[in-house]
């Protein structure tokens, strides 16, 4: 019986693919298909070595490096589980994760191993160390090892890796995710996306994240492209390495920041062939720009830790802004409301949920939790709102936790943010809902300004929203900031907000136009 042993997907043992380019460094080290087998077989081995089984965790907080990425292969090769950590994350974030994942082994910087070492209770059963140009005792004590052969047999069902949402609402929830769900996800964004051996991916995605290793790096190894591989993303690298991709995946910062560069023309990306974008929602404008600087159409999907990826819009075909497209083959869709009643198509908002292939196992030691999310029939209850055209296509609303209710009339954030981004002098847009002593929840409008720019008059944006909203959904008062706080994907950080002007309606503060 074939083992669904996600590695075997990744890193078959194939000898012709030894010689294949597999990446290249942003500092011009070049990796073959046998160089990253080799590695990840010495690393497999040095795991099994020190008492890794199958199961066990393998808990990794370090920068990005190709080794890096053979940490992730060796931990699928030999059954073990694989727990990317922010690089952000503080001490004290890591004694949580670290604590309740319990991990048979912990790879961290360095710089910080000593004070990992001392956590009480012991963070693992082992640690080791692995800096950003792939140095450390990781590195160092398998260096001389036979690399371990084959991968371990395992179940569609059995975890590949667990993922820690953001924890917005509460403690932070591990989510496991299988060799199954991962399998379903390479083969079908490769085959819709058209992945190939001939691709390039310009990847400058972080690797702790679903989007740089799931969506991004997987699909790539599995069709044995290669990929341009920046330890992190900076716009003038991007620029001069994209008239050697011919793939680059980002999320909407990265977008904007593209476009803040003149050299962005469509001569300089005559050889690409396809741009996703993913973690957050993209904005019409920035669709419409990015269209007329590059000459291409974004093609925005949507997905979330849970699942990896859920929709996406077409590689052949109309990519619609402010849509994420159609449905994967082989998952069931439906928007629902409270009750998990599917809504007719047309246009009417409701809970988006979802069965089939790609959704994780569960949460982390949280059954409860796990129960919670998911409908008797199996639905796995996304907490997005949604609408569904006619056609198919799916808009996402906002999530269920940022809807406004002011007034007894639902406000949608995304709908508001829309209209303030075609804002002469607003590059972003964060609408939030915080308590109102007369409307239980006020609309409040954070706006990162464009650099380089005069700032916008509050008035002014409210006035002009005014021209495309109803009154209850106008903010009653509108911020004005240099940036808006974002986690390491590009994506705003409502939450900080909420905390951050939640007394504004009951605090001194200038008069407003009442919606």
């Amino acid at each position: 019986m074939m083992t669904e042993n996600l590695y075997s997907l990744l890193l078959p043992s194939d000898p012709r693919d030894d010689a294949r380019p597999a990446l290249q460094t942003g500092t011009g080290a070049a990796w073959s298909y046998g160089d990253l087998r080799r590695t990840a077989g010495r690393i497999a081995r040095l795991l099994h070595e020190s008492g890794v089984g199958r199961g066990d965790r393998v808990a990794a907080q370090v920068e990005k490096s190709p080794e890096a990425l053979c940490l992730y292969l060796a931990t699928l090769q030999i059954g073990a589980v694989y727990l990317p950590l922010n690089t952000a994350y503080t001490l004290t974030e890591l004694r949580y994760f670290l604590g309740d994942a319990e991990p048979a082994v912990f790879v961290g910087p360095p710089q910080s191993a000593a004070e990992v070492a001392a956590l009480d209770p012991a963070p693992a059963g082992c640690l080791f160390t692995l800096d950003g140009d792939g140095g450390g005792s990781l590195t160092a004590a398998c260096r001389d090892l036979d690399p371990w052969d084959g991968a371990a047999d395992m179940a569609a069902d059995d975890v590949a890796a667990i993922l820690y949402t953001s924890g917005t609402t509460g403690r932070p929830k591990g989510a496991m995710i299988t060799h199954g769900n991962l399998g379903y996800t390479t083969r079908t964004l490769a085959g819709l996306w058209g992945i190939a051996d001939t691709d390039v991916l310009l990847h400058a995605l972080p690797v702790f994240h679903a989007h740089g290793l799931f969506i991004a790096a997987n699909p790539v190894l599995f069709a044995r492209g290669s990929m341009l591989f920046l330890s992190r993303f900076s716009a003038d690298r991007v620029i001069e390495l994209l008239p050697r991709a011919t793939l680059f995946m980002g999320v909407p910062t990265l977008y904007t920041r593209l476009l803040a560069d003149p050299r962005l023309t469509p001569d300089l990306c005559r050889g690409m062939r396809l741009f996703t974008c993913g973690s957050a929602p993209l904005s019409a404008e920035t669709f419409a720009r990015f269209e007329e600087c590059s000459g291409h159409r974004i093609l925005e999907r949507y997905g979330m830790t849970e699942t990896a990826i859920i929709t996406t819009n077409p590689l052949d075909g109309e990519r619609v802004p402010g849509t994420v497209g159609f449905p994967l083959p082989g998952l069931e869709v439906r928007v629902a409301d409270e009750g998990g009643r599917p809504l007719p198509p047309g246009g009417e908002i409701g809970g988006l949920e979802l069965r089939g292939p790609n959704v994780f196992k569960g949460y982390w030691r949280m059954p409860e939790k796990t129960a919670a999310e998911f409908r008797p029939d199996g639905f796995f209850i996304t907490g997005d709102l949604a609408r569904r055209a006619a056609d198919g296509r799916i808009s996402i609303v906002s999530r269920a936790k940022d809807l406004i209710i002011s007034g007894g009339y639902n406000v949608y954030p995304r709908e508001v943010e829309s209209v303030l981004g075609r804002i002469e002098g607003v590059r972003d847009a964060a609408v939030i809902g915080v308590p109102h002593p007369d409307f239980g929840e006020g609309v409040v409008a954070v706006i990162e300004r464009q650099p380089d720019a005069p700032p916008p008059d509050p008035a002014v944006v409210i006035a002009q929203a005014a021209r495309e909203l109803a009154g209850y959904k106008l903010p009653k008062i509108v911020v004005v900031q240099e940036a808006l706080p974002r986690n390491a994907m590009g994506k705003v950080q409502k939450n900080e907000l909420r905390a951050q002007h939640k007394d504004v309606f009951t605090l001194p503060a200038p008069a407003a136009p009442r919606g």
